[in-house]
């Protein structure tokens, strides 16, 4: 009996520690600009825009706008995407138009806290836009599915509003 509760215990510590702000917005502009962050730009969603991104997505963007930091070819986003029934916070940087690098700033969700190691994030470096589809397969994480399928998406969202700000 009592290893049934040290294992349930063990279960749920485990569970809550996948929640947290890992680096705030500002750290992560820091960060990817050498502490030198631009003066952040806009994107308004409006017309075909926000039909296309409806499609990434699979539902609706919330918002009018999506503020993003462009400096020497290099563009980062931060973007909120709902797991199963939180917001992550994802730090994307775009550079031509391709991944340079994807961070979960802040994780919400009970589960699929694993999206946040290097060792899954490192399969969205480089990848491109093929239509309004990532070039490549993500693999999945047991147990992670929706965090894994909103990371996906945001991602996809950050290299097609790459495009869409360079036209």
């Amino acid at each position: 009996m009592r290893s049934i509760v040290a294992v349930t215990l063990l279960m749920i510590a485990f569970s809550v520690s996948a929640r947290g702000i890992y680096q705030t917005d500002e750290a992560f502009l820091a960060e990817t600009f050498n502490n030198d962050v631009p003066k952040s730009q806009v994107v308004w969603i409006k017309g075909d825009l926000r039909k296309s991104i409806s499609d990434i997505l699979g539902h609706n963007y919330a918002g009018l706008r999506i503020r993003y930091w462009h400096k020497d070819g290099r563009k980062a986003w931060v973007l909120e995407e709902i797991g199963k029934v939180e917001p992550i916070t994802f730090g994307i940087v775009s550079a031509k138009d391709k991944v340079e690098k994807v961070k979960v700033l802040a994780f919400r969700e009970s589960r699929g806290g694993e999206i946040r190691y290097p060792a899954f994030t490192q399969q969205f470096d480089d990848a491109k836009l093929n239509g309004n589809e990532l070039d490549r397969h993500i693999d999945g994480i047991s147990g992670a599915t929706l965090s894994v399928r909103a990371m996906t998406a945001v991602v996809t969202l950050a290299l097609y509003l790459d495009k869409f700000t360079s036209q």
